[in-house]
């Protein structure tokens, strides 16, 4: 594979809730043209770090660079060349899905024929368009994720995060939103970001992957390069992520035994498991 461009670029961001470390230091790099995954469990900082590299909340420390913006002192610029859709997505119920993007599209300063333009565009590719003047309250929640999609892609950013791309997509919209996922880095050479609990899809459409646990990055690489880190050779990312986020976990449980002098390795006076 050639060399890319990289496009975005996070130095050690960090956020604090309190005494609670919710991210600890985490670098990362974003290429151009490629899906990148970030992965992890239940806590473990995937959102909140998606959430301060769109800018959505500040980072206790750290730094976020997109498309050469800094995020801090440069939030607009930053800002209009992303676009973001959350594990929550939130629409007005009471506009028709064309005034949604309408609006969507006045966010971000486009003029009224780029907008009418896009948005039959948008409406088309995502099985909308015969629901363009129908009020958002009677959609199902996978329509109105289908239109969330379809705001998000508006403005033709050049980074696109997803915080659980397929919450609410029935098999159909799976298939779509992942062929769209390849069409977007191949032909747009789009960035895209994303977290998912779903590993079959990251599996299939990442190109990179980072793992998180508790807060730091404990692996990242290609899912070839994951199955030599983890040991499980021929495994799916299933199997990979579960070995890493285990061994992560007894990492830091010698970490916490070392500190206060305790033993570890099972219950046996020899250390060894009974």
């Amino acid at each position: 594979m050639r060399d890319r461009e990289t496009l975005v670029v996070v130095k050690g961001l960090h956020k604090m809730y309190g005494d609670f470390t919710a991210v600890d230091h985490i670098d990362l790099e974003v290429p151009v043209g490629q899906v990148f995954g970030v992965l992890g469990p239940n806590g473990a900082g995937k959102t909140t770090t998606l959430r301060m590299i769109t800018g959505l909340i500040l980072p206790t420390a750290g730094e976020v660079n997109i498309a050469g913006y800094d995020l801090r002192t440069q939030t607009v610029e930053a800002k209009t060349v992303t676009g973001f859709i959350p594990d929550r997505p939130y629409v007005y119920d009471k506009l028709t899905a064309f005034e949604y993007l309408r609006f969507v599209g006045g966010l971000y300063g486009m003029s009224r024929a780029e907008i009418a333009d896009r948005v039959d565009e948008l409406l088309g590719l995502f099985g909308l368009r015969e629901w363009s003047s129908s009020l958002i309250e009677s959609f199902s929640h996978g329509m109105k994720q289908r239109l969330v999609f379809a705001g998000a892609l508006l403005p033709n950013p050049r980074l696109l995060v997803i915080d659980e791309p397929m919450v609410g997509l029935d098999p159909k919209g799976h298939h779509l939103v992942k062929t769209l996922f390849r069409r977007l880095v191949e032909e747009q050479e789009m960035s895209i970001l994303l977290s998912t609990h779903t590993l079959e899809v990251a599996e299939e459409v990442c190109d990179q992957i980072v793992i998180i646990n508790h807060g730091r990055i404990v692996a990242r690489g290609s899912l070839g390069e994951l199955r030599l880190e983890s040991g499980q050779t021929d495994g799916n990312l299933e199997q990979v992520f579960l070995r890493i986020t285990e061994e992560s976990q007894e990492e830091r449980d010698e970490k916490v035994a070392e500190r206060f002098g305790l033993a570890t390795g099972g219950t046996g006076t020899d250390g060894g498991s009974a």
